[in-house]
């Protein structure tokens, strides 16, 4: 089912503690300048690691409309905007339970809640999906398979954080 889905996945960071404390002010206490702590890191691995892949675009995972209003920022698209490619927002999110509140069974069986804002920039381009935690790189395959049916060539994905 997902196998040529996701090319590749680098993380910056193993989750711990201290990565889960900093996480937790970032995202979930409307800390959004403690990305900047990220920035070199970041960076850092996208050049090392990632630059050779001849990506087109970068695509933040969004956030749903909801959960964007709430947070007051899209933590993707922070780190997105470290890296020195194009961005293209044609993902949308349909609102749903936060990740974080499902199990891992419920986020490996859990359906696409993604859909394309517009179709005609993905034929035959290669993608780097950004993102701040893969956990069961659900959210991340699940973006990827909807580029990949439309058209895609590639799909790899950049995470801050893998636990």
């Amino acid at each position: 089912m997902w196998k040529n889905i996701l090319h590749k996945n680098i993380s910056v960071f193993e989750y711990n503690d201290a990565v889960k404390e900093v996480l937790a002010t970032f995202k979930f206490r409307g800390d959004a300048a403690l990305v900047n702590v990220f920035q070199k890191d970041f960076l850092g691995i996208y050049k090392n690691q990632i630059s050779s892949l001849n990506i087109d675009y970068a695509v933040p995972i969004p956030l749903s409309k909801e959960r964007l209003y709430e947070r007051g920022f899209n933590q993707a698209k922070l780190l997105a905007d470290f890296i020195p490619i194009p961005q293209l927002e044609v993902l949308q999110r349909t609102h749903h339970e936060k990740q974080s509140k499902k199990s891992r069974l419920e986020r490996l069986t859990a359906s696409n809640v993604f859909s394309l804002t517009d179709s005609s920039k993905i034929n035959n381009r290669s993608f780097l999906l950004i993102d701040d935690i893969y956990t069961t790189g659900s959210t991340l395959r699940h973006a990827a398979k909807l580029l990949i049916q439309n058209g895609a060539a590639s799909v790899s994905s950049l995470t801050l954080i893998r636990s």
